[in-house]
């Protein structure tokens, strides 16, 4: 089944050309560009996934996570995913404390794109491996970080499982 998604950034030239990459692995039923045309897309068109960038100009100033935190109680049925540049870890916590269900940076290659956005939509977690500990110490996990190769060696044996 193709996913339904929606991209936000607001950078014209990064929507084209991860549309072009994505291909026909997704739907992209909308692109945005800000905060409140994110909304207006997102209510419109309900996709299963939304891309978001965490830096959006528009709104009250919250970027990402303000997107997601207007869209989410009203469709609760939508995921998102961040993709940004950044990896700084208040970026990470914002977007997620808001509601996000994974960050992925902007250095992802589109076969994890594609595998990321397909797990976002099944209600999995995804994460950049080394975002992924900015959100365990924000959420009070942080002793999971003791395992260590464990947990890589089970990202890898996800990985490996699903495709």
């Amino acid at each position: 089944m193709t996913r339904r998604v929606v991209i936000v950034d607001d950078h014209g030239i990064f929507r084209s050309g991860l549309r072009a990459e994505l291909g026909d692995a997704v739907d992209v039923v909308g692109e945005a560009s800000d905060v409140d045309s994110a909304v207006r897309l997102i209510t419109a068109h309900r996709p299963e996934v939304v891309l978001l960038d965490v830096h959006l100009p528009g709104g009250t100033g919250g970027g990402g996570a303000e997107v997601v935190r207007l869209c989410r109680p009203v469709h609760s049925e939508t995921r998102f995913l961040a993709i940004s540049v950044s990896d700084d870890a208040s970026d990470v916590v914002s977007v997620i404390r808001a509601g996000a269900r994974g960050y992925v940076t902007k250095t992802i290659s589109t076969p994890d794109l594609i595998d990321a956005l397909e797990q976002v939509a099944l209600g999995d977690a995804v994460f950049s491996p080394r975002l992924a500990y900015f959100v365990l110490d924000a959420f009070g996990t942080a002793g999971v970080r003791r395992m260590g190769s464990a947990t890589r060696s089970w990202t890898a044996f996800r990985r490996g499982r699903l495709r």
